[in-house]
């Protein structure tokens, strides 16, 4: 059985994968001497405005006709 609250589920799933790295990351795969933005270092980079996530709402039962 499906979780009722699929959608949340699978948004908070893809929120997870978007945090910026912690800043010693950089230091650790830069070096010292280096200055980056510790979202460079992340794998999925996404944008409220420019991607979307493909989330197809919950399937809903037919409505009888009578």
């Amino acid at each position: 059985m499906k979780p009722k609250y699929q959608k949340k589920i699978k948004l908070s799933k893809m929120n997870r994968r978007t945090r910026w790295a912690p800043v010693w990351v950089v230091l650790k795969k830069l070096g010292v001497g280096k200055k980056a933005h510790p979202s460079s270092v992340t794998y999925v980079r996404r944008n409220w405005r420019r991607t979307k996530l493909k989330i197809k709402p919950r399937r809903q039962r037919k409505q009888q006709l009578g």
